[in-house]
C-alpha cells in the first residue's frame, strides 16, 4: 500500500515495540499468518478463523501456535506469503524474549501502584492489568473472531468476512473485515458512504508530509 525509507521503516518499528510491548508480535511473521488468513479465509487452514474453532479460545490458542511455528520457521510457508519485510532482528528478539515480557508485564504494575498511590486511582482499575499484558492478542481476538461473525457484508467474498460497523471506530478500521477481504490490497478500509476508516486520513496526512509513499494502486 505504502513504502517509507529505512529511517522511519526503523521508527514505527521501534515505536511497534514500545507500545504493543508485553504483547510485541513479530511483523515478519505477523504479516505471514495475515496472507495466510486472507488465502484461506475461514477454511481449516486460516490461522485464525472463528468458522473452525470451538470457541474464541481456541481460535486464539490456534493463531498462537502457528505463529510460534513460523516465527522459530518451523512451519514451512510457501514463497508467495514469505515475500520481504522490513525487519530489524535485534528488536525483534528483544520484543519476543520472556525478559522484555516481564519488564513490560512489571512496569505496567508499577505504573497502576504509582497511580493509586499517588493519584487516587480507583482500586478496581486494577482488574484492566491483564488487559494490559495482553493487548495484542485481544486485539486478534477482537478483530478475528467478531470480523467473521457479527455485522453485514457488502460483497460476497465465499467466507464469513463481516463489517462490524459500531465496533470499528475502535478497532481503527480493523474491523472492515468484509471490505478488506474483497479489496486487500485497498489503502481505505471504508468503501460505502456511511463507513469511516479512522486510520485512512492519517496514512494521507503522512504522505503528504513525506513520511510515507502511497502506492497509487492502492487508492482504487
Amino acid at each position: 500500500m505504502f513504502t517509507m525509507n529505512k529511517f522511519w521503516e526503523r521508527y514505527f518499528g521501534f515505536l511497534t515495540y514500545v507500545t504493543q510491548g508485553a504483547s510485541y508480535l513479530s511483523p515478519r511473521a505477523y504479516a505471514i499468518l495475515h496472507r495466510m488468513h486472507h488465502a484461506y479465509s475461514d477454511t481449516e487452514q486460516d490461522p485464525h478463523s472463528p468458522v473452525h474453532a470451538k470457541n474464541i479460545w481456541h481460535m486464539m490458542w490456534k493463531t498462537k501456535d502457528i505463529y510460534v511455528g513460523v516465527l522459530k520457521r518451523r512451519i514451512p510457508t510457501p514463497p508467495r506469503f514469505d515475500m520481504h519485510y522490513p525487519s530489524w532482528e535485534m528488536l525483534e528478539k528483544l520484543g519476543e524474549s520472556w525478559v522484555s515480557r516481564i519488564a513490560w508485564g512489571t512496569f505496567y504494575t508499577l505504573l497502576y501502584i504509582a497511580a493509586y498511590v499517588y493519584m487516587g486511582m480507583p482500586w478496581y482499575l486494577f482488574a484492566l492489568l491483564p488487559v494490559h499484558f495482553f493487548m495484542g492478542p485481544i486485539h486478534g481476538a477482537i478483530v478475528n473472531w467478531s470480523g467473521h461473525k457479527y455485522g453485514y457484508s457488502n460483497f460476497d467474498n465465499n467466507d464469513n468476512s463481516k463489517n462490524s460497523l459500531i465496533a470499528d471506530v475502535v478497532m481503527l478500521g480493523e474491523l472492515f473485515q468484509n471490505n478488506h477481504h474483497k479489496l486487500p490490497n485497498r489503502l481505505n478500509f471504508a468503501v460505502k458512504w456511511y463507513e469511516f476508516d479512522p486510520v485512512y486520513p492519517i496514512i494521507r496526512l503522512f504522505h503528504f508530509i513525506g513520511i510515507l509513499r502511497i502506492n497509487e494502486k492502492s487508492l482504487h
